[in-house]
């Protein structure tokens, strides 16, 4: 096994309002995917697929809910997660755990987006 995550899924209550979030502090382009067959929104980040890199999307659907309990997934911040940590509060989320030097591991911080997931930013500077 090449890596412990292969997918993950960020539940949404407002597709465009968490899109708008993403796009915004990652500086990304969420790509729509929605299944209306299932009636459910469905977004993927971009993630290297010729190499199998880790993915993951946000998804509005009725059967999930965002919250800020269980799972924490933690999303690449780049080259320092203050660039996107700083965007959070514009955006719309609330940052409750700034930057935290987590030794040769580099950094983490946890965000409350603007659905109310609970959801963190990892990197090496």
């Amino acid at each position: 096994m090449k890596n412990a995550v292969n997918w993950f899924e960020i539940p949404v209550s407002n597709y465009e309002r968490a899109k708008k979030f993403y796009n915004t502090i990652l500086d990304v382009e969420i790509a729509d995917y929605h299944m209306p067959e299932k009636h459910m929104k469905y977004g993927i980040f971009p993630y290297d697929m010729q190499s199998k890199g880790v993915g993951g999307a946000i998804v509005e659907f009725a059967e999930m809910n965002p919250s800020t309990d269980g799972s924490t997934v933690y999303l690449n911040g780049g080259d320092d997660l203050n660039v996107a940590l700083n965007k959070v509060e514009a955006a719309g989320g609330k940052v409750f755990m700034p930057k935290t030097d987590i030794d040769e591991n580099g950094f983490i911080a946890q965000f409350i987006d603007t659905e109310g997931n609970r959801v963190a930013l990892h990197s090496m500077g």
